[in-house]
């Protein structure tokens, strides 16, 4: 059974089950995002996954695969490998003139591959979570290079030389609860699926806010 694909509405919007946000409208994601049926989501660790995804079954096609991040859950698109492109990305499989003509057929077949994502001039990116406390520390981890996907987080306190494991929250949330006051600037340390490992020193800094975007000087 080839994969299908269809546009679409609301959850990517508002940043899906990834917890992404309103950056899934702004660069480099840029719209160019999808929502994964279960096998492509992957309880959350396939967010950030990107992939290369080209319409096959419509005369209104270009025959030219387009980028895609997963940053939403499709849950009711069955147990195969199924897209739910917004309407942006939909309509760039398109040939010229054709978009809406492609975007009212709803639902094709389409063919994909995994690919590495890629982000230049783009370091990754820390958004802590507004439920963030002295005992507690949450993090959205965005727009890692490479894999995509994270297969570790660790987190290491000021004047420490321990490695804290933090544990998936939800989608690319990731969570340390210490039970006691943490002591910032927190080094957050990423392990992705190939095994490569990237540290952003000191990244949160000492006073950090709950809400607050960090940005680090290292990519994958």
């Amino acid at each position: 059974m080839l994969p299908l694909i269809h546009i679409g509405h609301l959850l990517w919007l508002l940043g899906g089950a990834c917890g992404y946000g309103r950056t899934v409208g702004e660069p480099p994601f840029s719209s160019m995002i999808a929502a994964g049926s279960p096998p492509l989501f992957e309880s959350g660790k396939g967010c950030g996954s990107c992939f290369e995804v080209k319409c096959t079954g419509n005369k209104a096609c270009s025959g030219n695969p387009v980028r895609v991040v997963i940053t939403d859950e499709c849950p009711g698109c069955g147990s195969d490998a199924h897209f739910d492109l917004s309407g942006a990305a939909f309509g760039a499989m398109a040939g010229p003139g054709e978009a809406d003509q492609l975007r009212n057929a709803g639902r094709i077949a389409v063919q994909y591959n995994r690919v590495a994502c890629e982000y230049p001039r783009t370091s990754i990116v820390f958004h802590v979570d507004s439920g963030s406390n002295q005992d507690y520390f949450a993090v959205m981890v965005e727009y890692e290079d490479g894999d995509g996907e994270l297969e570790r987080v660790e987190l290491k306190e000021d004047s420490s030389n321990s490695w804290e494991a933090m544990q998936q929250s939800w989608g690319a949330i990731w969570k340390y609860n210490k039970g006691s006051q943490l002591k910032a600037p927190f080094s957050i340390r990423l392990t992705n699926f190939k095994s490569k490992t990237v540290v952003a020193t000191n990244v949160i800094p000492a006073g950090w806010t709950p809400g607050q975007t960090y940005i680090s000087n290292v990519n994958f």
